[in-house]
């Protein structure tokens, strides 16, 4: 009975704060579902529930599992108020303005700018691949809920012309209604997983402009071939329509390169297969934050990323889902320190850039760790007097 309780007092305050973030952020923001003619479509999917309406995961009931367990009074209230004290950071974290005319130049090289979280941009041999970019100052539907550290390095209409717009799924901080609107006017291109072209419709992007794609099917753009594969996670922008679009990771490869995005995944034996069928890989970005041993089916703990980069059978390692918004319950810092730990100790070579800077991948990039100064003196600050300041 006090468990029914607990779950209907949960129920009530999502949906309370559901009203509220229509009333506050206006309809648009949730997006638009797909319509019948396209759910028609989807039927045709090996991971289509059609008795349902939904997608699936390759173990269907993977995620209703981790809603019975994580759907708790008390775990909403350890979320919203508890967990670690430094979940966010207490000063600005260093960043780059970068010469984005610099960028733009061709190289041999693999280009990249990240721009925190998991918006990343990529020159590839000239052509400019952004990857799920969340670049106004707040996401979700309620932008109080989801606040940014810090202001995006550079605005929008700083970036230059984007070829390519890649989205891994339709969660806020991975799909962005105000940065997907600027491109309203633009030539660029999106490529997403089923379903959520019909967010970006709704938004007024034309839908000649852009391509859905199953898992394992691709499509070639301007010499680059772009493939969706599979990730274990789930979809949906309010608390009653989940799991209506698909999501997923993705592999682009160059004349070049060849490179792979995570997006947002649980560990699972997906990683081996996209690595065999494939890999090798030049650079994987890897999911490496927000995670808790409680919902590890839909976000991976730091051991299970470095598992995943080895699946991939990868060259570098970038970790991506950190450092811009407070979504778990962890340090802000905590994913990278793990990950870096567990690339020390297992010989993996890491690409660790300031937010904005620009980055060309060859013999002479040397990661840093450019977090450890700002930690070494919140430790000194904290630490009384007469005692050494040490980090772990």
């Amino acid at each position: 009975m006090r468990i029914k309780r607990k779950a209907s007092t949960f129920l009530i305050i999502t949906t309370l704060l559901t009203v509220i973030g229509i009333v506050i952020g206006g309809c648009a923001s949730f997006g638009t579902l797909p319509s019948e003619s396209d759910v028609d479509g989807f039927k045709q999917s090996s991971h289509y529930d059609a008795e349902r309406q939904i997608f699936v995961n390759r173990r269907p009931g993977i995620i209703e599992e981790m809603r019975a367990r994580t759907t708790t009074f008390s775990l909403l209230m350890q979320f919203l108020f508890g967990g670690s004290s430094e979940r966010s950071p207490s000063t600005k974290l260093p960043e780059v303005k970068p010469d984005l005319a610099e960028f733009q130049r061709p190289a041999d090289d693999i280009k990249l700018i990240w721009f925190g979280h998991s918006s990343v941009l990529l020159n590839l041999e000239g052509r400019m691949v952004l990857v799920d970019p969340v670049l106004s100052t707040s996401t979700g539907p309620m932008g109080f809920m989801m606040t940014r550290f810090q202001d995006p390095v550079v605005k929008l209409s700083e970036l230059p012309p984007i070829d390519v717009i890649l989205i891994s799924h339709d969660h806020y901080d991975h799909l962005d209604t105000d940065s997907i609107r600027f491109f309203k006017e633009s030539k660029t291109r999106f490529i997403v997983p089923l379903g959520v072209g019909s967010h970006l419709v709704g938004w007024g992007i034309s839908p000649d402009r852009i391509t859905e794609l199953d898992w394992w099917q691709n499509v070639e753009h301007d010499g680059l071939r772009i493939t969706l594969t599979p990730a274990q996670h789930f979809s949906g922008r309010d608390f009653s329509n989940q799991n209506k679009t698909l999501w997923g990771s993705f592999v682009v490869q160059s004349a070049k390169h060849k490179i792979f995005f995570s997006g947002d995944t649980g560990y699972d034996t997906h990683f081996k297969e996209i690595g065999d069928r494939l890999g090798p890989f030049d650079l994987a970005f890897i999911e490496s934050g927000q995670y808790n041993e409680k919902w590890r089916e839909v976000h991976m703990l730091p051991d299970e990323s470095l598992q995943a980069f080895k699946d991939l059978k990868a060259k570098r390692y970038f970790p991506i889902h950190w450092g811009m918004f407070n979504l778990s319950l962890h340090a802000w810092h905590e994913p990278v320190e793990r990950i870096t730990a567990g690339a020390r100790r297992d010989g993996i070579p890491l690409v660790t850039p300031r937010i904005g800077e620009a980055v060309q991948l060859n013999d002479r990039y040397v990661a840093e760790s450019w977090w450890r100064p700002l930690l070494l003196a919140a430790k000194s600050t904290e630490a009384p007097t007469g005692s050494e300041a040490t980090i772990e």
